[in-house]
């Protein structure tokens, strides 16, 4: 088949390598347009943008694909199908009509569970042992359209959301390439996905990755691990906000209050509702991430100090 693959982020370049590596015909790439980064708010093109320009393949950069200057340029590369993953934007019905077998989306849960923008932060966050990657059709509604096929990945009990992502995103490039196989010689038929199961994974704010030390270990562990690498853990130290990295719950530490910080010799222990937890890495701000002991005898922390 002749199709365009749409997509931004570094999470979705394995799929793009793998179709391009594959029998279909890529004959061009949607991305998101270049956006400000690095200190300087230089204007960047996306992973995906860069790694089409390696390869050679045609790019657009339409500022919302309903721009029909971006809708004429797509039926010129005439399209069977456009996959996609994490492109960033909503497809209108106008696009959706261009390629004769529509929009394919790799999502990153198994659907219907974990529809929205961070399915394997919440996946992690519910403490599911279980997760995986789902193929299916583009309609006007989030995420609810017929799925073509599945994969399943066990969620480790020290993954944080980017270990998982980068499994999920090589996995799903096979699974898209497949998908892609079986729509060209006609041996997939899409299914509806079931009423019942229905769960929401909205974006994950900053304000949501607050650790509340009140909470038991086993939520703040898993709150953390959600939010790493972004948009990142973090509580506050005498009015000052602190990113944290991964933590270990340790039991039998004895009582230590939710908040509370406890400093060892090569170790940071903090109070949460339940067990202490054991910090691993700590980012100050305007500082370096360094280990937590690290940090902490930089800082020089009194007895009573407290994470707020």
């Amino acid at each position: 088949m002749r199709v365009v693959f749409a997509g931004t982020p570094e999470v979705a370049v394995p799929a793009l390598d793998a179709i391009a590596a594959s029998p279909h015909e890529l004959v061009g790439v949607v991305t998101r347009p270049d956006a400000p980064a690095g200190r300087g708010r230089k204007l960047t093109p996306s992973p995906v943008a860069q790694r089409a320009e390696e390869l050679g393949i045609p790019v657009l950069k339409p500022v919302h694909p309903r721009d029909p200057d971006f809708q004429e340029a797509l039926k010129a590369l005439e399209p069977d199908c456009c996959p996609v993953v994490a492109y960033g934007a909503l497809i209108p019905r106008s696009a959706l009509d261009i390629p004769r077998h529509g929009w394919v989306n790799l999502h990153f849960s198994i659907l219907p569970a974990w529809r929205g923008a961070a399915p394997v932060q919440h996946s992690i966050w519910a403490g599911d042992e279980f997760t995986g990657a789902t193929t299916f059709r583009i309609v006007e509604a989030l995420d609810a359209g017929p799925t073509f096929g599945v994969m399943t990945e066990r969620i480790r009990p020290t993954d944080t959301a980017g270990d998982l992502l980068a499994r999920l995103a090589e996995g799903g490039s096979s699974l898209l390439v497949a998908t892609l196989d079986g729509i060209a010689d006609g041996a997939l038929e899409a299914r509806e996905q079931p009423a019942e199961g229905v769960s929401l994974a909205p974006k994950i704010s900053v304000d949501d990755a607050r650790v509340d030390w009140t909470e038991s270990a086993v939520a703040v562990d898993r709150r953390i691990r959600a939010c790493t690498p972004g948009p990142g853990a973090w509580t506050t130290l005498d009015d000052e906000r602190v990113k944290l990295g991964a933590v270990t719950i340790e039991e039998g530490v004895g009582d230590l209050a939710p908040g509370a910080i406890r400093v060892g010799k090569n170790h940071v222990l903090v109070g949460t509702g339940t067990d202490a937890v054991r910090l691993g890495e700590v980012k100050a701000f305007g500082k370096k991430q360094m280990g937590a002991a690290d940090w902490a005898r930089g800082v020089r922390l009194p007895e009573t100090a407290t994470f707020e």
